[in-house]
């Protein structure tokens, strides 16, 4: 399997009435039903429209930036690149507005780490 992040950017939905923002979220809480039941989902949510913390190596925290670029965020775990691409769709239809899909690198390393955690 290889996870994929679906994301949708900051502002790509200004176009949706308020008045149809509750539809929107039973679309999209409807898709998140269907990818959790076909075993792919990782999670879903937004980003919330507030600065950052930045986390320096010395750790001192700062205020940073808003989010600019992205908003919206969905990963799943699939078989396929088509797969992400499938689910995507589905997401760009429920919040009614393109998609940007991307792989996610993995660390066979970590992805052991896990699978050891997850067995003890």
């Amino acid at each position: 399997m290889t996870t994929y992040l679906i994301t949708f950017a900051a502002g790509a939905m200004d176009h949706v009435p308020d008045d149809e923002l509750p539809a929107v979220a039973d679309a999209a809480h409807a898709v998140a039903r269907e990818a959790i039941a076909a075993g792919v989902y990782v999670l879903a949510g937004g980003l919330v429209h507030a600065p950052a913390s930045v986390v320096t190596p010395d750790g001192a925290v700062t205020e940073g930036t808003p989010p600019g670029a992205v908003s919206g965020i969905t990963v799943v775990d699939v078989t396929t690149r088509e797969d992400a691409l499938a689910w995507a769709a589905k997401v760009a239809a429920a919040c009614r507005c393109a998609q940007e899909v991307r792989e996610l690198g993995s660390d066979p390393e970590l992805d052991a780490m896990l699978r050891g955690a997850s067995a003890g």
